[in-house]
């Protein structure tokens, strides 16, 4: 007998096995390929031409073979190597607007290109630009459209970005920053125009609004340095003018006074041509002051503390304004507020807070319009666009985002919370700004102007009356006087 090939016994081999575990009915094994003759099982001398026909007639049609294919592919537990993956189905991208809440209906951007915390964010060039210092030791200027990083500012800080500002004519910027330093830059070109150093850390700095000044916030010195913006020489230097470290500073709108808060949680007023305090306002919060900003007239300050309120004050007196409904705004953040800033018509005041949030509030009846949700960490900066259509947010989380709250009051969220307040707006006849009033105020029709309005009117009639109770007291003086020389 001629011998087989190994594989064609130990195919034979495996035959006989399945024909003993699964015999067939009727107890005949069938022959293995037909057309072998006999019923005889595989033999070294079939012939070939037989093997290839047999062989042929079990192979699955094309069609068959591509189903099976398609189906094996699909199959999570599959394992043929040669069965190639199904094409991934190519989704749109995502735009780069998104949409806040369903309610809400806020539309953002979120500008990525930091690697550490972004502290501090600005407008500038007309609001078609943005400015933003950060923890990774850059200053970035933003397109604020498509959101790519126009200038990057060199040379780089060697420590963390605190704050940084911009001149309201968008032609320099400063920063400060943990090496104790305080540089400035042309922000069209990006050229280095000076630096200065401090023996202590720098917590802020900001631009007087004429662009002449630069005041930078001490930390250990716990005082306020006032700087030439042009030829970077001291102007005012006050150590210890708070108990413990600054924590913000900034100009009035005429560039004469400086506000700046504190760890002891006291506000101070500065005045620059007389080089003395102005007002000190002790226990302001029941924790540390955060941040501070004036309003566009420079008669009223706001302030952000880590008691989670924020106050606004009437500077000329210091009186807080502590009645009627300015005093939601202590019931804004769920965690400590970070910072604020009024928008130019003080209309709308903005808030960032460690919530994670940024609240938009109406200044003139001092309740929360909107809660921007969206940050991971931390909101640690916010701004407001000139024309009130934007606002700018700084996060913990090494992002910036882009708000659009051009329609913020025809969001659903708005209107309802204005409807459960019962609230009508209504033109101020003194500054022709909008204000809003309660309707169910039996004083909401005699009432013309906006709080600002009535608080200043407040003022001068107390100052008048000061006068004229003055004016009767030398009055009477001078009776006494010709009654004792009679």
């Amino acid at each position: 007998m001629a011998s087989q090939p190994p594989w064609g016994r130990s195919f034979a081999k495996a035959a006989d096995e399945r024909g003993k575990t699964a015999p067939r009915r009727g107890g005949m094994q069938p022959p293995l390929f037909p057309g072998g003759g006999g019923g005889a099982y595989w033999s070294g001398s079939l012939p070939w031409l037989t093997v290839i026909k047999a062989c042929g007639r079990f192979k699955m049609s094309i069609s068959e073979t591509r189903r099976a294919r398609r189906l094996d592919s699909l199959n999570p537990l599959a394992v043929t190597l040669d069965v190639p993956l199904p094409k991934k189905r190519l989704m749109p991208k995502k735009t780069f607007w998104g949409d806040q809440e369903p309610l809400s209906k806020i539309p953002f951007k979120i500008m990525r290109g930091h690697k550490h915390i972004v502290s501090s964010c600005h407008f500038c060039v007309d609001d078609t630009k943005l400015l933003s210092g950060s923890y990774d030791c850059t200053v970035k200027l933003w397109d604020a459209m498509d959101g790519s990083v126009v200038q990057d500012f060199k040379p780089s800080p060697e420590g963390p970005v605190l704050e940084c500002s911009v001149t309201a004519d968008s032609r320099r910027i400063v920063a400060a920053s943990y090496d104790k330093t305080v540089k400035a830059w042309d922000l069209e070109t990006g050229k280095l125009l000076w630096e200065i150093s401090h023996e202590t850390f720098i917590a802020s700095c900001k631009f007087s609004p004429d662009g002449k000044y630069v005041v930078s916030g001490l930390d250990v010195d716990c005082g306020i340095c006032i700087t030439d913006a042009k030829n970077a020489t001291t102007v005012s230097h006050i150590k210890d003018h708070h108990e413990r470290s600054v924590m913000a500073c900034c100009f009035d709108p005429d560039s004469q006074k400086v506000a700046s808060v504190s760890l002891d949680r006291s506000i101070k007023i500065w005045d620059v041509t007389s080089q003395a305090t102005l007002l000190t306002i002790t226990k302001a919060h029941a924790n540390a002051i955060s941040n501070c900003c004036f309003t566009f007239s420079g008669h009223f300050l706001c302030t952000s503390s880590w008691d989670k309120t924020l106050k606004i004050w009437n500077v000329h007196t210091g009186e807080f304004r502590n009645q009627g409904a300015c005093v939601t705004l202590m019931r804004g953040h769920e965690g400590c507020v970070s910072s604020c800033h009024f928008a130019r018509d003080t209309s709308i005041l903005v808030s960032g807070g460690f919530d994670r949030t940024v609240a938009v509030w109406d200044v003139g009846e001092g309740y929360r319009k909107l809660s921007l949700k969206g940050h991971n960490d931390w909101v640690m900066d916010v701004a407001i666009s000139s024309n009130k259509k934007w606002i700018l947010s700084a996060s913990k989380d090494r992002t910036m985002r882009l708000w659009n709250i051009e329609d913020i009051d025809e969001i659903p969220l708005v209107m309802e919370c204005k409807k459960t307040l019962g609230i009508k707006v209504k033109q101020c006849e003194g500054c022709d700004r909008p204000f809003s009033i309660y309707e169910s105020d039996i004083f909401s029709e005699t009432v013309t102007q906006c709080v600002f309005c009535r608080m200043e009117a407040k003022d001068l009639a107390e100052a008048s009356l000061s006068s004229e109770r003055v004016g009767s007291l030398a009055s009477e003086c001078s009776l006494d006087k010709e009654d004792h020389g009679h």
